[in-house]
């Protein structure tokens, strides 16, 4: 097999564009079993650039020349060229290879990217460090999907780098899909613009002998210009990256090696920042990820909505709350399906809206659907909220808009690693005056909370849950309002779980009760405002355990800790409260029961660590 030779880029070099062909095969072949394997990554995304991700390996020397992508979940045939064809079998494992480009990985993977629509950002940045003083020349080349141009802050980017007139090759991998179908008109607007270099090269010369002209050359070379600015009007229509200084081209087929390496050549000569626009097919030379209309089998693995899960408990519910109340409506950012949107888009056809990738837009666009009289249902996963904090601070909050925020993947995620964590979400969100947030310990909690959610029309709310599968209760089981529910009653030590941490709790009280210590376990239900019965009983006692899957720090055990000081100056009981969760460092991929037990966020973790202190 070829594939069998390819240890770096310079190994492609030597290669017909027949052969190409047949490496373009193997390479699909080869993704499809890695993934297959390991049971989960993003599949469609990879099937789709195997020939851009050769010809631009072709193109440019990496790693002397800077190769970027958005977002990097893309990354895999770019890991295949770069020598690690042998780690595939680790995909997305505890201590293997990580999902996205990793700086710890490769010298050819210079962030590690695995947000969408920032790459411009950096594309700009690192232009100009490379045209600096102390910069090494070395040629940027950014690839961005079509999806990730429905960021705001792809546009940001792209602003500054037509201002500047740094030099960067912007490839628009244009797929017409983001995770889903594209939300954009752009690449439907964007007209084909030559650059080919003797072209520009000529313009340029005939431009200089105009202006030389005496007296009227510059009212000529005007003239021209004019002249030339109508023509295009005329034959093409307005080129939108032109008129932000920043040059098009294509767009090109991108399953043509030959014809890519040609374009991007051309594109490389060009003084300035330069868009190569791109079409491919997601899940390309794959019959499972062609025929998936609705993600192109994006990614593999998961919950699915049919196993039990929040998402599916939160879809059954807001379908539920949709019909009796016709002011409600969805918002996702471009994750209609991972968000248990698309059957509530099904029964109600125009109620909902997806932005794209912006989420800041969705969450201030909420805010404008509330104050027009709609109950906009803001669902997201916990790691993009975080994208969005100062518009649920400020447009959201400040007017105290009855948006609810339905989060998704809250808490320790696994596979996707470092930054799909969903671990700041309680952080922040407790912090947003009048703000009430929610935390589900099973299936059932989660529909009592929206419907309680609908019913708060003086601010914003918040449920955030794990992605892990949802526990189906009783309903002797199941809280109601903003109160707590005490789940287990005990004596020597009060437990207290947040939403899947309740679980946790539990086995901890079973474990202790095995060793003779009695446990009192609370389910909050509610993390703001914490129930006033719940810190009154567990003020109760001398030993308190919070226990949570988000940062320790700033979290709802540091303000329980907080609430039961207060009550120690009236009380006189000052109990000692331990707070367990997530320390504020970037955590690596991996299961995440995986995770937890190695932070001690276990059963046997905590009911170590309840031992641990009533010792002391």
């Amino acid at each position: 097999m070829l594939l069998e030779k390819i240890e770096s880029p310079a190994d492609l070099q030597e290669l017909s564009y027949a052969q190409l062909d047949v490496l373009s095969e193997e390479i699909r072949e080869f993704i499809v079993g890695a993934v297959e394997v390991c049971g989960s990554g993003h599949l469609g995304s990879n099937l789709g650039v195997v020939e851009l991700t050769l010809a631009l390996h072709r193109v440019f020397e990496s790693p002397r020349d800077i190769v970027l992508w958005d977002t990097g979940h893309l990354a895999y045939v770019h890991k295949l060229v770069t020598g690690r064809r042998e780690a595939f079998t680790t995909l997305r494992k505890a201590g293997g290879l990580s999902g996205y480009p990793s700086r710890a990985e490769s010298e050819h993977d210079w962030i590690e990217n695995s947000h969408a629509s920032t790459i411009l950002s950096y594309a700009h940045g690192l232009a100009v460090a490379q045209e600096s003083d102390g910069g090494e020349g070395r040629r940027v080349v950014a690839v961005i999907g079509d999806g990730s141009m429905t960021g705001g802050m792809a546009y940001e980017g792209l602003n500054n780098l037509g201002h500047s007139g740094k030099r960067a090759i912007i490839v628009l991998n244009d797929n017409g899909r983001s995770y889903a179908p594209t939300v954009s008109r752009l690449t439907e607007s964007v007209a084909r613009l030559r650059v080919n270099p003797q072209y520009m090269k000529q313009r340029a010369r005939l431009e200089r002998l105009v202006r030389d002209v005496p007296v009227v050359g510059d009212h000529i070379a005007w003239g021209m210009a004019g002249a030339l600015a109508g023509m295009r009007e005329m034959f093409e229509p307005p080129v939108f990256f032109e008129t932000l200084g920043v040059r098009y081209t294509g767009p090109f087929d991108g399953h043509d090696v030959e014809g890519l390496e040609r374009a991007l050549r051309h594109a490389a000569t060009y003084d300035g920042p330069i868009v190569v626009h791109v079409l491919t097919h997601k899940g390309r030379g794959h019959a499972a990820a062609e025929n998936d209309l609705v993600k192109c089998l994006h990614d593999m693995g998961g919950v699915k909505l049919g196993d039990g899960s929040y998402t599916a408990a939160f879809t059954e519910a807001l379908i539920k709350e949709a019909e009796n109340r016709p002011e409600v409506v969805a918002i996702t950012a471009a994750m209609p399906d991972s968000t248990g949107l698309l059957p509530f888009g099904e029964r109600f056809p125009g109620r909902l809206v997806d932005v794209g990738i912006a989420e800041q837009h969705a969450v201030t666009s909420a805010a404008g659907m509330a104050m027009g009289g709609l109950r906009p249902v803001v669902a997201l996963y916990s790691t993009f909220l975080s994208r969005a904090f100062d518009q649920t601070n400020l447009d959201v909050g400040l007017h105290d808009q009855p948006v609810v925020f339905c989060l998704d993947r809250a808490g320790i995620t696994g596979d996707d690693g470092a930054s799909h964590h969903g671990v700041l979400d309680m952080v922040l969100l407790t912090k947003v005056p009048n703000m009430t947030v929610f935390a589900p310990s099973s299936y059932q909690e989660l529909q009592v909370m929206l419907h309680d959610c609908l019913d708060i029309t003086s601010g914003p709310s918040a449920i955030r849950w794990p992605k892990t599968p949802a526990p189906s209760v009783g309903e002797d089981q199941v809280g109601h309002g903003l109160s707590g529910r005490r789940a287990r009653v005990g004596t020597d030590v009060c437990l207290i779980g947040v939403g899947k941490m309740l679980a946790t709790a539990e086995g901890a009280a079973l474990k202790l009760e095995a060793g003779g210590i009695s446990a009192t376990v609370w389910d909050p239900r509610v993390v703001k405002p914490l129930d006033p019965a719940m810190l009154d009983d567990a003020a109760r006692f001398d030993l308190v355990v919070t226990v949570e899957d988000g940062y320790v720090d700033g979290g709802i055990g540091s303000q329980v800790a907080a609430a039961l000081s207060d009550r120690a100056v009236t009380t006189g009981r000052h109990p000692l409260v331990r707070v367990l969760g997530v320390p504020v460092r970037y955590l690596a991929h991996g299961k995440p029961d995986a995770i937890l037990a190695d932070l001690g966020l276990d059963a046997d973790g905590v009911a170590a660590e309840v031992r641990r202190c009533l010792a002391h």
